[in-house]
């Protein structure tokens, strides 16, 4: 079972039984000796009756001396059986508890083996994959029906979130085709020759919106997409990747008067390579548009052992550590941010998103001296694209 030694539930029934068999056994111990005792008591005694039925002190002078004699050896016998009884007794004691205590230990995995079992799945869980189940074999029993209950608990809860996928890809091809409508209808208009400046200006503010709209929908797409699992992966280098969303950034980080810097090494991972072009495009867009004029955006890709990390961090306003939670949450945004007013509130959702869709996640840290330090953390593949 996962968790701490100190709670335990495992090493605590080991323990109790221990406690119980060394308990048990000293009880057994202790009156194996009075038992011992009292015997060895009562065969003396009678040796002894014995003896002195055979002689008088009357008659025989030295059976005094040898009365007194019997009693130090009686007692001398009796002292060395007791010790030797207690150490052979102990020694064999503590064998029994040892021998009992592992076998409480092996007894106890193998009845805690279903709950571990339903702790490993629950931990899964809790990374967003909810298509696990535990699936336990095994006679009717309270373990079973416990285990049972929870996967039908999940079935319910995936279906569910299978459902919510769905509607909001259903609802935002739907809305994609009034947007494309209205973007012709506002290009023909703009188009004619009579059209006054006012409409001109009109057209264009409403295709801004147009657009805003666009981009917004894309962005409920993707979102829903990478919600679900992924079972399209190809090997991709996460430093390629992230080349091509710098250069799809250039131009409005220009705009902006953004320095970009990059350090970029290979990052091989198993993905969806356009959810990960989007996680890695959103993470810089976000870098370049909630920044300073004249601020920075340092990207960094770097491959360990077992995982891949790219690593994006912006000068900008100062957050506070609480401020962080609420950046991951859908169309949550901080007022307080340049450029907020521009962004759908979306952006860090994705990427998170598409992250435990890749078995990954994404943290992020404040600056102390203002912006933010987004570090996206993925299972790492020896294969690299061809």
């Amino acid at each position: 079972m996962k968790g701490s030694w100190h709670g335990s539930l495992r090493v605590r029934h080991t323990l109790m039984f221990g406690l119980m068999f060394l308990l048990a056994g000293s009880a057994v111990l202790g009156g194996v000796l009075i038992l011992v005792q009292n015997s060895m008591d009562y065969s003396l005694a009678v040796v002894f009756a014995r003896k002195l039925e055979k002689y008088s002190p009357d008659e025989e002078p030295w059976l005094a001396n040898a009365i007194t004699t019997d009693e130090v050896s009686r007692q001398i016998i009796m002292d060395s059986m007791r010790d030797n009884l207690l150490f052979k007794g102990g020694l064999t004691l503590l064998g029994v508890c040892v021998a009992a205590t592992a076998a409480a230990w092996w007894l106890s995995g193998r009845l805690l083996r279903p709950l571990n079992m339903i702790t490993d799945t629950a931990h899964r869980i809790a990374g967003r994959t909810l298509h696990k189940r535990i699936e336990l074999d095994g006679p009717p029993s309270e373990v079973k029906s416990l285990a049972d209950s929870f996967d039908s608990m999940l079935d319910r809860l995936d279906e569910a979130f299978a459902g919510q996928g769905r509607f909001i890809a259903n609802a935002a091809h739907e809305l994609k085709t009034p947007i494309a409508v209205n973007r012709t209808l506002l290009d023909v208009a703009m188009a004619r020759p009579d059209s006054p400046p006012q409409m001109l200006r009109l057209g264009e503010n409403l295709l801004a919106v147009n657009l805003r709209h666009e981009r917004l929908i894309d962005s409920l797409l993707t979102l829903a997409r990478a919600e679900e699992a992924v079972t399209d992966r190809r090997p991709v280098d996460l430093a390629q990747l992230a080349g091509y969303a710098l250069d799809f950034t250039a131009k409005a980080a220009a705009e902006q008067r953004v320095q970009v810097q990059a350090q970029l090494a290979a990052a091989p991972v198993l993905g969806d390579p356009i959810l990960l072009e989007q996680l890695i495009r959103n993470l810089v867009d976000n870098a370049v548009r909630y920044n300073h004029p004249h601020g920075f955006v340092w990207v960094q890709t770097l491959a360990e052992v077992r995982q891949v990390e790219i690593i994006v961090t912006n000068t900008g306003v100062l957050i506070s550590p609480h401020e962080v939670p609420a950046l991951f949450e859908p169309f949550r945004r901080l007022t307080d941010r340049v450029g907020s007013a521009r962004g759908s509130g979306l952006g860090l959702s994705i990427v998170r998103a598409v992250a435990q869709a890749h078995g990954g996640d994404a943290l992020a840290i404040p600056r102390p001296d203002g912006g933010l330090s987004v570090r996206v953390i993925l299972p790492r593949s020896d294969a690299l694209p061809a």
